[in-house]
């Protein structure tokens, strides 16, 4: 008996937790009337992503591997990164991180820039928001630090 009240609890538990999860999924949480719906996650080149946001992109890198450009728009100042890999999209976000900042992640895109601004960026292009703080020798300072995989190099 005392199993059976075990599973019922942890049934309504993970069941309570996926309908909180599917409530954020929809923007139908607190505060949801001053939220926009989220589009679709854009794809395509970083010429296409540029387009779909309105910034002339100023190219850094040009690289098969990485493309990379400053943008600027209404919303402020940002860079705009594409990648031929997901692989290598991660290893240049994690590497990133180390700096802080806010980031915009799409499939093989990163938009990286300022809170405000990456907010902006994504009711336009979808995606997923990951933010870090840059680490000055004190501890604590909030961020995605459970994501966190240490300092690459040292």
């Amino acid at each position: 008996m005392r199993n059976q009240r075990r599973r019922t609890s942890r049934t309504a538990n993970v069941a309570s937790a996926i309908a909180v999860l599917a409530l954020l999924a929809t923007g139908c949480g607190a505060g949801g009337d001053e939220e926009k719906p989220v589009p679709e996650t854009a794809r395509g080149s970083l010429e296409q992503l540029a387009e779909k946001v309105a910034c002339e992109p100023n190219i850094q890198t040009d690289a098969t591997e990485l493309r990379q450009a400053n943008c600027e728009t209404g919303d402020g100042r940002y860079v705009l990164a594409t990648f031929a890999t997901d692989r290598g999209q991660r290893e240049w976000i994690n590497e990133a991180k180390d700096y802080g900042g806010a980031y915009l992640v799409g499939r093989k895109w990163v938009a990286v820039g300022d809170q405000k601004v990456v907010t902006a960026l994504r009711g336009r292009l979808g995606g997923t928001v990951e933010t870090s703080s840059h680490h000055s020798g004190d501890s604590g300072g909030g961020g995605n630090e459970e994501k966190h995989s240490g300092h690459h190099g040292s």
